[in-house]
């Protein structure tokens, strides 16, 4: 064993990080791994490393300039309160609102009556002390007089189901564990649900928790530990299974979905064959979701078209050559559609920002919902016997709101909104397109303050993912006010990988594509720099989760072209990441290093493997999580060491480990304001930008950018 050396800079001295000779030789090619112990993240050993690590960030980040300030300005922004568009039941409104203040949580409402008064019905943030107790998911029954909840501690997701009455705010005796994620539909009569959940340790092989999502059948007042199993047993274990029930109850509709690309559709009718299947789609390369309404099968698809359409099948006569088109495949992307009333309510894409559309009941257009700029509405909701529709929606500077449509009148109101100490009208929006390195044409976003002269002077800070059908499109973020009103250009890239342009776009950037991603971003950065938005040492990157591997990508391929890296809760050792938490779901994502080909492309942009010692690599700050059930943070761990023992830039490689937090689903306010002071610091002090927006006259010591 050797130690790595501290590297040669003006910063205090690095802790000390062990290595071990470990080269496995892989499908014939020799992989090096000198931080394998660094994946024990129960050691005492690790324990340790990661204290001082942590103590190694907070003695750089506590102090910096202008960190009082930011603190004030962030604990005024982050507390301005989060919405919900209202799921309607029986009259009653439910929804998730967190007010501004104290509240580190969001709390579950009930409003009885259009014009009723709002009643707390779930309150996390009694609950504990710290604030690391969430509400992860919840559904009311249909006639609005119970909800069935998911809650957990330290974002960690292990869910626990629990039943609360409406009217008494009692608890009923159920308590249902290991039930992450889950999906869940409610009998009409509300004496019980269908409802997935995840083997307990010991059921099976350790490890396998994580996996085997099956579909039981809960009766209340019953022992859970009888529920009856109604699918699963065959399947394969990383298949996730959802379910939704027709509002009538006849009609059980079961999705199972493999990765991101693929979803099998299976359809039970109750009334006549309690046991039988009938098969809507199955073994096809294709996504299918549908909802059961009076006996038509409402399926969305991209199966034969990459954008979407939505069709109708008649559960009577449900042969494929019966299925009749009720809106085709169009230039936008259709990513939902909801039957209200006599109305379908459509969400669609178009080039990266939301519309909401209205269709009658066979299809025709009627009209768009005008919104109040390019942005994003995440979700439409409202009862297929209702009058309303609601949709959320904000944008880079519109903060959150709710719409409720009336489909009966065909008006559109405010139903809530969040208001925030924001001056929206001093920045600029706009959307930019560039070549890839294929040529590939490119969207971006790009925010700032009005008036902007492209002189290359300004501190830039680039964003993106690139995965799993995930759209970046234009949203409200209050911790990204203080970088714009700071003189901050900020930039989002819509990169393949994503869904802004639907699946051919998602394929175009998965498995064997993925090093294409990289290159959008890549390319993102080099347009930014050549309009002379910033310089090279005045631009930073930032990402999150498959975010994370996207900047760690980068800065292993590009190190010379950023001066600082935010890399957040990110997946890095992409040899070993399906060993570990939930990550072999994403193999259909990315592939599995157990195949040789796969492993090949996989190897070739791992960013732990691609760092090389004696490459002056920009400041950087990894972000992770000791309670994150679904990326483990090992990936931070050793990509931290990697990098402190090889960059020859004496540019600060910090670890950021939060002990009691996940993901990042159901961190408290708190901690958020934490986290975002530590990650402002980080940037302003790396890109010498002042906490009043100007720029100082000197950046900090670095000898590549000297």
């Amino acid at each position: 064993m050797k130690r790595s050396k501290p590297l040669r800079s003006d910063l205090p001295p690095l802790p000390r990080t062990r290595t071990v000779d470990l080269v496995e030789e892989l499908h014939g090619v020799p992989v090096a791994d000198p931080y394998r112990w660094l994946e024990q993240g129960d050691a005492e050993e690790v324990r340790g490393w990661v204290d001082e690590q942590n103590e190694f960030t907070r003695s750089l980040l506590q102090n910096r300039e202008g960190r009082a300030g930011l603190r004030r300005r962030l604990t005024e922004l982050l507390s301005i309160g989060t919405i919900t568009p209202p799921r309607v039941r029986n009259g009653r409104y439910f929804f998730i609102r967190r007010d501004g203040g104290d509240q580190d949580q969001p709390v579950l409402y009930v409003r009885t009556g259009a014009g009723g008064r709002d009643r707390a019905l779930i309150d996390p943030n009694s609950l504990s002390a710290d604030g690391t107790t969430a509400i992860d998911w919840w559904y009311p029954s249909r006639d609005g007089a119970l909800v069935a909840y998911g809650m957990s501690t330290m974002g960690d997701e292990k869910s626990t189901l629990r039943i609360i009455e409406v009217d008494s705010g009692r608890h009923l005796p159920e308590r249902i564990p290991h039930t992450r994620y889950c999906s869940l539909a409610w009998l009409p009569d509300g004496g019980g649900f269908y409802y997935t959940r995840y083997p307990a340790p010991g059921e099976v092989e350790q490890g396998e928790e994580n996996y085997n999502r099956h579909l039981y059948l809960h009766r209340i007042g019953d022992d859970p530990a009888s529920d009856r199993k109604v699918f699963g047993d065959g399947r394969r274990p990383e298949e996730m299974i959802d379910v939704d029930l027709s509002p009538d109850g006849r009609h059980l509709v079961i999705m199972v979905q493999e990765g991101w690309r693929r979803s099998d559709l299976y359809v039970r009718d109750l009334a006549r064959d309690a046991d039988g299947l009938l098969t809507i789609a199955e073994g096809i390369d294709a996504l299918f979701n549908g909802e059961v309404i009076d006996g038509t099968l409402y399926l969305h698809t991209n199966w034969e078209a990459s954008r979407y359409r939505l069709l109708a099948v008649d559960l009577q006569r449900p042969e494929r050559e019966s299925w009749r088109t009720l809106i085709p495949e169009r230039e936008s992307v259709l990513s939902q559609a909801r039957v209200v009333g006599d109305r379908i309510v459509t969400l669609d894409l178009d080039d990266a920002s939301s519309r909401v559309r209205v269709f009658n009941a066979d299809g025709r257009p009627l009209r768009d919902i005008a919104l109040p700029a390019p942005g994003t509405v995440d979700q439409i909701s409202g009862p297929h016997d209702g009058h309303e529709a609601f949709f959320d929606f904000s944008s880079y500077g519109v903060p959150p709101m709710v719409f409720r449509y009336d489909v009966s009148r065909d008006e559109v109101d405010v139903w809530s909104r969040i208001e925030a100490p924001v001056n929206s009208d001093r920045f600029a929006v706009k959307q930019v397109f560039y070549p890839s390195a294929d040529g590939r044409r490119i969207s971006m976003f790009i925010v700032h303050r009005k008036g902007l002269e492209l002189d290359g002077s300004h501190p830039a800070l680039l964003h993106g993912y690139g995965g799993f059908n995930i759209c970046l499109t234009p949203r409200f973020s209050p911790s990204r006010v203080v970088w714009l009103e700071r003189g901050g250009v900020y930039a989002e890239a819509n990169l393949r990988g994503g869904g802004e342009y639907g699946e051919e776009w998602h394929r175009a950037g998965m498995l064997d594509n993925k090093q294409k991603v990289f290159d959008d971003f890549i390319a993102a950065a080099d347009w930014l720099v050549a309009e002379r938005y910033t310089r090279r040492d005045r631009l930073a990157i930032m990402g999150g989760s498959n975010g994370g591997l996207l900047v760690g990508a980068a800065l292993t391929q590009r190190p010379e072209l950023f001066r600082a890296v935010v890399c957040m809760v990110p997946l890095l050792d992409m040899v070993r990441y399906e060993n570990f938490r939930i990550a072999r779901l994403w193999a259909p994502e990315y592939g599995s290093a157990s195949d040789p080909e796969q492993f090949r492309w996989l190897h070739a942009y791992s960013p732990y493997h691609r760092v090389e010692t004696g490459t002056a690599y920009p400041a950087v700050l990894i972000g992770s999580a000791e309670c994150d059930s679904r990326v483990d943070p090992m990936h931070a761990r050793k990509m931290v060491a990697r990098l402190q023992a090889a960059s020859s830039s004496g540019l600060p490689i910090l670890l950021r480990m939060e002990t009691e937090a996940g993901h990042g689903a159901g961190k408290p306010v708190s901690k958020v304001i934490d986290a975002s002071i530590d990650l402002w610091s980080f940037l302003f002090w790396q890109l010498g930008l002042e906490s009043d927006g100007r720029p100082r006259r000197g950046l900090p010591s670095s000898p590549r950018h000297r």
